[in-house]
C-alpha cells in the first residue's frame, strides 16, 4: 500500500512502498529455544521475512533472548492480556510486538507499553479478530461485520496515538474471506498504517491456501497490504511457500524460474503430469529469471514454449525442444526432465 506509513521491523521495513513481506508463525513451544529456532531457520531458507512467536508466559517471554541471537529475520512476540509478557519481551530484544492496547488491562498498563516500544524503537501490531470482539461492538453491529472490526481496530489505535505512539501495523481478520475483504478495504480508507493481510483460521492445507489466496490476493490485487501471512494448519513452511506463489502471480515479488504448463486432453501423447511436476518440484528454488513452458501437444504447445525462454511441446512419445523461440531438437519422453535441468543450468550461468 503506497501512501501507508513506512515503519522499520528489525533489518527491514514495512509500508511506504516497500516490498511486500512475507510473515509465519512458529508452532514450537517458544520456552524451548532449540526447537523454536530450528524451525525458524528452516523457514528462513524457504523465504520468510518476518517471524511471530506466541508468548503466553514468562519462560516464553525470557527466551525471546536466546532465539533472536540465533536467528537473521526480525521476530515478533505475540501477546495477550499481560503487559508485563509485553516488557520482558522487548527487553529481552525482540523487534516487534502484537498486542492489542484495549486487552491489557486499564490504560495505564497500555501506557508503559507504549512508552516502553517508543524508547527501544520497537513497532506495536494491533491484531482485530472477528472472533474476539469486544462485547459492546458485537452488541452495537449484532454481529462481527466489517464496520465492527475496524471500529475496534480505531479504539486500539487511538490509544497509542493518545500516548504520542504511531509505529503501529494494523491486521483485522476474519476466518470469513468476504468479510475480511470489507474489513480490509474500509480500513485501507481509514488509516495510514501499514496493513498486515492474512485470513484468520484458514483451515488445513487445501481449503487454507484457497481462502488465502482469494482473501489476500483480492487486496493486493486492489493495492492494499504491505505484508501477508498465510494461516493454515500445517507445517507453517507451507505458509511462507504459498505466500511467495500469491506475490509471485500477482508479479510482486521476483519469479525465479517460473514453470507454465498446460492442464493435458486427449491430443497430449506423452505423460506430462509426472513430467511438469517433477520439474516444478525441481525448480522451485532454483535461483535465476527464466520461463519453462512445458506443453502436451502442437495445438498452442508450440506457441507457449516460444514465448518461454525454454519449453516443450509434446509428440508421440517425444518432444520439441524450444529455446529462445527456436525449435533446437527433439527429445525421447524418458529424457525430457534431464535435458530440460541440463539446458536450464546453462541457461542460469
Amino acid at each position: 500500500m503506497n501512501n501507508s506509513r513506512r515503519v522499520k521491523i528489525g533489518n527491514i521495513y514495512i509500508g511506504g512502498g516497500e516490498k511486500i513481506a512475507i510473515q509465519s508463525m512458529t508452532t514450537t513451544p517458544t520456552a524451548d529455544a532449540k526447537k523454536t529456532i530450528e524451525q525458524i531457520r528452516e523457514l528462513e531458507a524457504h523465504g520468510c521475512d518476518i517471524v511471530r512467536v506466541a508468548v503466553p508466559d514468562m519462560a516464553a517471554a525470557e527466551a525471546i533472548y536466546e532465539i533472536k541471537n540465533n536467528i537473521n529475520i526480525p521476530l515478533v512476540a505475540d501477546i495477550h492480556f499481560d503487559y508485563r509478557l509485553a516488557i520482558t519481551a522487548m527487553e529481552r530484544g525482540v523487534d516487534k510486538i502484537r498486542i492489542n492496547p484495549g486487552n491489557i488491562g486499564d490504560e495505564q498498563k497500555a501506557r508503559i507499553v507504549a512508552e516502553e516500544a517508543k524508547k527501544r524503537n520497537i513497532p506495536i501490531r494491533i491484531g482485530v479478530n472477528g472472533g474476539s470482539l469486544d462485547k459492546k461492538l458485537l452488541e452495537k453491529y449484532g454481529s462481527a461485520t466489517p464496520e465492527a472490526m475496524v471500529e475496534s481496530a480505531e479504539e486500539h489505535i487511538k490509544i497509542l496515538e493518545r500516548f504520542g505512539f504511531y509505529d503501529t501495523v494494523v491486521s483485522i481478520k476474519a476466518s470469513d474471506v468476504k468479510k475480511t475483504i470489507e474489513a480490509y478495504r474500509l480500513a485501507s480508507e481509514k488509516f495510514s498504517y501499514p496493513l498486515h493481510l492474512g485470513v484468520t483460521e484458514a483451515g488445513t492445507y487445501k481449503s487454507g491456501v484457497i481462502k488465502s489466496a482469494i482473501g489476500i490476493g483480492s487486496l493486493l490485487a486492489d493495492g492494499i497490504g504491505d505484508t501477508i501471512r498465510v494461516s493454515l494448519t500445517d507445517d507453517p513452511v507451507h505458509e511462507v511457500d504459498t505466500a511467495k506463489l500469491i506475490l509471485k502471480s500477482l508479479g510482486l515479488m521476483e519469479q525465479g524460474i517460473e514453470v507454465v504448463s498446460c492442464p493435458t486432453c486427449a491430443r497430449c501423447r506423452i505423460n506430462l503430469i509426472p513430467i511438469a511436476k517433477e520439474l516444478s518440484e525441481r525448480l522451485e528454488n532454483v535461483p535465476g529469471k527464466l520461463k519453462v513452458a512445458v506443453m502436451g501437444c502442437a495445438v498452442n504447445g508450440p506457441g507457449e514454449a516460444r514465448d518461454a525462454d525454454i519449453g516443450i511441446a509434446g509428440g508421440a512419445g517425444e518432444a520439441l525442444l524450444f529455446k529462445k523461440g527456436e525449435i533446437v531438437g527433439k527429445i525421447p519422453e524418458d529424457r525430457v526432465i534431464e535435458t530440460l535441468m541440463c539446458e536450464i543450468e546453462k541457461m542460469k550461468g
